[in-house]
């Protein structure tokens, strides 16, 4: 038995959200199918939200194919409401996932190996 999963925080001050995720093991379709009408739906209630996301990459360890097309679709959907996405990790895989991220938001994403620096950054 592998574990895998998204867990999810979600915490709103007016127009804008502090998303928390911990990404563990190979995500998978139902992974993705479980938390995607809870940020759809959080973020559909505020015109023009701005949401700042951090991930703890930590124990991620990729994508199933198909949870890698939901990932990417979840990105084009919200990618404009995002302004800031820190990838906290221990991979060097983990940071080219950054850099290709800001391809398909309006906002920032960036990698860090420090937690205290990425939620520096984040609250910038």
């Amino acid at each position: 038995m592998q574990r895998h999963g998204l867990t999810i925080g979600i915490e709103r001050t007016d127009e804008q959200f502090f998303l928390t995720m911990k990404a563990t093991g190979k995500l998978t379709h139902e992974d993705y199918a479980a938390i995607t009408p809870l940020i759809d739906g959080a973020l559909a209630e505020v015109k023009g939200p701005k949401v700042r996301i951090f991930i703890d990459a930590t124990e991620f360890e990729g994508w199933e194919p198909r949870a890698a097309w939901d990932d990417f679709k979840l990105g084009l959907k919200h990618g404009r409401e995002f302004e800031k996405v820190a990838i906290y990790g221990t991979r060097y895989w983990q940071e080219l996932v950054a850099r290709i991220g800001n391809w398909f938001i309006s906002g920032e994403a960036r990698y860090f190996e420090d937690i205290k620096t990425a939620m520096s950054w984040l609250n910038d």
